[in-house]
């Protein structure tokens, strides 16, 4: 696969420096039929002239022409082979954020709520969004977790296999247009000038293993959507172009203008498909208006008069068109800034090191590496990871840095292609080319760093779009190859070998994507300098009760990004459970004086301080993680215990009363409150409360079994038994509900009742506090009945 790319772009460059440039006279530039009669035997001639690059595949993909629908079942049927295995997938990385835990997904959040939010799920107009605008996305997601009754990945993974495969097809007539050409029958049927090319691009797409994060991650949805709506903008913008006259090109505004809409459609799935509008121009300008760039420069050069006369440009409408085109953008453009409402989202170092370098210099050199990795990974998808940023890719600070070779390997072969591009004399030559760059380039600006700042290093999601470009180029060179050699054997060999290739790739790696164990680690070979690798491999283990291991992959994060503090707040948490107060004390401070807004690490901090018994100290960082946080209900509850341990009875009711104004379903906060309650003989209200929470929480045992305590002081025997017993049915191994029942028939006078449940208390925990004592005095009870019955 490098090789023949290469050799593609080390041909353009040997033939943009030779005078005689390689051109074949035969080919002609596509052409609209006005023949309303044409036969098949006008036909002819043309498909040939037109399909060059097919007759040289004709080694590579057997001479027999499959019929378009066989050929879409085909690329249909291989690309679900590609990804079916993702569909059983959990719900890995960002797919928690922006699914899981996204309000804008439930029935009760207002559906206008989705255009007044981020992708996230939390306001534009908030100083902390991402500002990454996709409502119909969302929208989306929406509509399957209505369908699915909930958070079932399957159904969501289903969709996105589905989307790419509708795509790949989809791509068997991008293509066909892209290397044969727009021409349509007297019955405005679009013909396939390049069947064989068009199928072998198409299959080059449906199986690139770069695809994978937006296939089996489903956030990768977003550009999944608007690649889709991207693909169909640009054939509506097509569907204009069906008829012509004698005069010139005809075209119909209402396809123009559907095309205009459709990318607004894409723009709100992804940002990225905006751009659709940008390459319908180039495509307007050198297929339709059949603009030579080659010839203008030169009369630019020698300052033509012929250039002072606009009459060229409205020739065919061409001047229109791209009126339309520039000022559709511009008003979807304008639209878009007003609803991010307070600017561009602001990242951080680590997430983009390269835009924060002081230097000019850096800064340029970096971003020209990363799009030499973009590139790489188009070549060679082998080294695929969840996350690039963190330290994954170290800058390049100085020319001796070996890494330079990738940047001038790069420009050497785009210099070769877009020479060729723009001075090649065989117009077929130059449309493909063009177009195939166009793909490649136009779709990845927003990605590339020169417009604004983005969020990441390098993406495999971003690249989706113009992976349509490099399918093009690749399979123009091996259609160069294929041309001018004898070994047609080893090219059929190669295509068929990269295609299988590709497919064991993807299968592999969405492998990968079917949980987050496996995604973080394959992410450790490929990027072992990545401090987020490491920390989400340690939280994944830390998640699964693994302290020791989740520990060690903590501190290889903060050793690799010293200033990580979500590495060092997670830590400084473990190392508080484990009681390792002061270590988790130094981590925790050092975290709130790097990032002072970080209410999460306050709140930890005042845990441990308040473990430490510094008790005033730990007030003070809780408030601190309120003020950075006003609704944070968990550091509510914190401080609720902290006052209870001061004596500060009404001030912990207070705390705790926040945090379940702010989570009704905070459990432990309710189960304090009615504890606290109890213990300072308010039983009246220590009951209303109890009651309150169960309406919130009706299933809860714990908030039974403390109501239930409450009542049985109260002496309502009866109500306290059925809670107990509805305790004890959703939690039947809780040693102290079968005791606290057992008390409660105990003081009812049911000792026999009272006898079992000490008996089954004292099974599933023989250390119970209280549980003997209390049976050894039910026993003496029943040993002085027994005798005084005697």
């Amino acid at each position: 696969m490098i090789s023949s790319v290469l050799a593609l772009g080390l041909h353009g460059i040997a033939a943009s420096l030779c005078q005689n440039a390689c051109s074949d006279k035969e080919c002609t530039a596509p052409k609209i039929s006005n023949q309303h009669n044409a036969g098949v035997s006008t036909l002819e001639p043309t498909f040939f002239k037109m399909a060059e690059v097919d007759v040289n595949l004709d080694h590579v993909i057997p001479t027999t022409i499959l019929p378009t629908y066989s050929a879409k079942l085909l690329v249909a049927f291989v690309s679900f082979v590609c990804f079916a295995h993702s569909y059983d997938g959990d719900f890995v990385f960002d797919d928690s954020e922006a699914i899981v835990n996204n309000k804008d997904l439930r029935a009760e959040t207002p559906l206008g709520d989705l255009w007044q939010h981020d992708f996230w799920g939390s306001k534009l107009s908030s100083n902390t969004s991402h500002k990454s605008y996709r409502p119909l996305t969302v929208l989306t997601f929406r509509i399957n977790y209505y369908l699915s009754g909930g958070f079932y990945p399957v159904s969501f993974h289903i969709v996105n296999i589905l989307l790419h495969c509708s795509i790949s097809v989809l791509m068997i007539d991008v293509f066909s247009i892209l290397f044969g050409g727009l021409q349509y029958t007297s019955k405005g049927k679009r013909l396939n000038l390049a069947p064989k090319s068009s199928l072998l691009a198409a299959l080059f797409f449906a199986v690139h293993p770069v695809h994978t994060e937006c296939v089996a991650g489903i956030v990768g949805r977003a550009d999944l959507l608007g690649a889709l709506f991207f693909l169909l903008s640009f054939l509506g913008y097509c569907q204009a172009f069906r008829e012509s006259n004698k005069e010139g090109t005809q075209f119909s505004t209402f396809w123009v203008l559907l095309s205009i809409l459709l990318s607004a459609v894409a723009m709100l799935c992804k940002e990225q498909g905006i751009t659709v509008l940008g390459f319908n121009a180039v495509f307007d300008a050198l297929v339709i208006g059949k603009l030579n760039i080659l010839e203008i420069i030169q009369k630019v050069r020698h300052k033509d008069k012929s250039l002072e006369n606009i009459g060229w440009l409205k020739n065919g409408g061409l001047l229109f068109r791209m009126t339309l085109l520039f000022s559709g953008g511009a008003t979807i453009l304008y639209m878009r800034w007003r609803i991010m409402g307070t600017g561009p989202p602001a990242f951080t170092e680590v997430d983009n090191p390269a835009s924060f370098a002081d230097s000019i210099f850096v800064r340029a050199i970096n971003y020209n590496y990363y799009y030499s990795l973009n590139a790489w990974l188009l070549l060679c998808p082998w080294w695929l990871c969840f996350d690039w940023s963190m330290g994954c890719i170290p800058l390049i600070k100085s020319v001796s840095d070996w890494r330079i070779i990738a940047l001038a390997a790069l420009w050497f072969c785009l210099i070769g292609l877009i020479c060729q591009a723009l001075c090649s004399e065989d117009s077929h030559k130059r449309r493909i080319l063009t177009l195939g760059l166009g793909f490649l380039i136009i779709p990845f600006l927003p990605a590339s760093n020169l417009f604004f700042r983005v969020g990441f290093v390098v993406a495999e999601r971003v690249i989706y779009l113009p992976s349509i470009g490099y399918c093009v180029l690749l399979t123009y060179g091996f259609g160069i190859l294929s041309k001018h050699t004898k070994k047609k054997k080893l090219i059929a060999a190669t295509v068929v070998g990269i295609l299988l290739i590709n497919m064991a790739r993807c299968i592999t790696r969405c492998s990968q994507w079917r949980n987050e164990d496996l995604l973080f680690r394959s992410a450790l070979t490929v990027c072992p300098l990545n401090a987020k690798v490491h920390y989400n491999v340690g939280k994944n283990l830390a998640d699964q009760g693994d302290q020791t291991a989740a520990i060690r992959y903590y501190r290889e994060a903060v050793r690799l990004n010293p200033k990580y503090v979500h590495a060092m707040n997670n830590l400084g948490n473990i190392l508080k459970e484990r009681n390792e107060l002061q270590e988790a004390e130094e981590l925790l401070s050092l975290a709130v004086q790097i990032q002072p807004d970080f209410a999460a690490a306050w709140m930890n901090l005042g845990i441990v301080q308040n473990s430490l018994r510094r008790f005033g100290e730990a007030e003070r960082s809780y408030w601190t993680a309120i003020k950075y946080r006003r609704k944070y209900p968990d550091c509510y509850y914190n401080l609720g215990r902290l006052y209870a341990d001061l004596n500060r009875p009404l001030d912990a009711l207070n705390a705790w009363r926040n945090a379940t104004f702010l989570k009704p379903e905070h459990t432990l906060a309710w189960n304090n409150m009615i504890i606290l309650l109890d213990n300072t003989g308010n039983l009246a209200q220590a009951e209303a409360v109890g009651r309150e929470a169960l309406e919130l929480i009706p299933h809860d045992h714990s908030i039974m079994f403390s109501l239930a305590n409450v009542l049985g002081k109260s002496q309502k025997y009866k109500e306290s038994e059925a809670l107990f017993l509805k305790a004890i049915k959703a939690n039947p191994s809780a040693a102290s509900y079968h005791g606290n029942l057992a008390v409660l028939y105990h003081r009812w006078g049911n000792f026999n009742l009272a006898k079992k449940y000490y008996e089954v208390s004292l099974k599933l925990d023989p250390l119970a506090p209280g549980t003997k004592e209390n049976y050894n005095l039910l026993k003496r009870k029943l040993e002085q009945l027994q005798t005084n019955s005697v």
